[in-house]
């Protein structure tokens, strides 16, 4: 009954929670995505953050391997972001673009720091007080910054189940407003000898957001599927998004327990699992304000879906790639797509096909 329950509860959250039909979004057409055919060779193990920078110029910074790149795909090269051994990059862990230049976040100099193509040091922005050493994920056309401030968790971990909360400042991080609110993550309460503690559940999604060069903000709201809008603080919920209800299956929790060291296996099976996947595992604005969402799929499948949503919350096109590479950055009508192998990264430049013609009209 608790199964038969937690699924109609999903389907009405997916088939009933958002403000606009979904029947004209289902009709939007998959294009597939063509073979990389310009690639270059990183030696990471593991998918990065990235930002494009104009023309073929893209930076990614891989927080596993303490380094950030410039990715120049004229040159088919990768450069280390202000030399090798670069005293002012210690622990990199996020990055964004400001026009041309890469805003790299780095939390051992509690800072974020801003690199020209050349790669000279332009300038920094400390961590804030207000945020908790919270470092800003984006700035806007008019020099606000924004910062995703997570709830404190607290001993048991309780403080999980509040929400995080998308802060503003100014350009002189002088004054902050707190101008969103994200959904709360999905927690299990854990009992065991020492006491009752709390933690998130694998497998479940959470609300992705960002910004736009006129400072709206958007929030891909999991639990809806839907994109919402935010402007002088109201919020217009998108059309809910065409998506299958994806159970995790037995497979799923093996490979994820795979991930572990032979001394950890015995803590991570006692881990608990959503029993569902979020209908999109990540969400990032594109060079031209779209929002671009990464959906959830089946451990077999082959194929990877994005979204691609307008400023109104409209769904306007829907991609799919082949293979295990992840988009992870979008240009102006080029993507960057990371794929793992045994000799390390492909960072591979696709260029989008032209948007199909509009339907006929009688």
């Amino acid at each position: 009954m608790r199964r038969a329950g937690a699924i109609g509860l999903l389907l009405l959250a997916v088939g009933c929670g958002g403000r606009r039909d979904s029947r004209r979004a289902e009709a939007v057409p998959v294009e597939p995505l063509p073979i990389a055919q310009d690639t270059v060779v990183i030696p990471w193990t593991n998918i990065p953050e990235a930002a494009w920078l104009g023309g073929r110029r893209w930076v990614v910074v891989g927080s596993e391997h303490d380094a950030a790149l410039f990715l120049d795909f004229d040159a088919r090269k990768a450069a280390p972001v202000g030399g090798l051994k670069n005293p002012e990059l210690v622990k990199p862990y996020g990055v964004f673009a400001i026009g041309d230049t890469a805003a790299i976040a780095d939390w051992a100099k509690s800072r974020l720091s801003l690199w020209t193509w050349d790669g000279k040091l332009a300038g920094s922005v400390p961590a804030p007080a207000f945020t908790r050493g919270v470092l800003p994920k984006v700035r806007d056309a008019a020099g606000h910054y924004y910062f995703e401030v997570p709830p404190l968790s607290g001993p048991d971990g309780s403080g999980l189940k509040d929400s995080a909360a998308v802060v503003r400042s100014d350009a002189g991080l002088a004054k902050f407003d707190t101008v969103a609110r994200l959904a709360p993550l999905d927690v299990a309460e854990i009992h065991e000898a020492r006491g009752k503690r709390y933690e998130r559940l694998v497998f479940s999604g959470n609300d992705w957001w960002g910004v736009r060069p006129d400072g709206r903000i958007w929030i891909a709201r999991v639990r809806r599927n839907e994109v919402s809008v935010l402007f002088e603080g109201k919020e217009v919920r998108g059309e809910r998004l065409p998506d299958p209800v994806l159970e995790v299956t037995r497979q799923d929790k093996e490979q994820y327990l795979t991930r572990f060291p032979d001394e950890l296996q015995a803590m991570a099976k006692q881990l608990q699992y959503a029993p569902f996947k979020p209908a999109f595992e990540r969400g990032f604005t594109g060079a031209d304000g779209l929002v671009w969402l990464r959906k959830s799929k089946p451990l077999i499948d082959s194929v990877r879906r994005y979204q691609v949503v307008d400023t109104s919350g409209t769904l306007t096109r829907v991609f799919s790639t082949l293979g295990q590479g992840l988009i992870v950055a979008a240009g102006r009508g080029t993507v960057l797509v990371a794929e793992q192998f045994k000799g390390g990264l492909r960072m591979m430049e696709l260029r989008l096909p032209s948007p199909p013609p509009p339907p006929a009209t009688h």
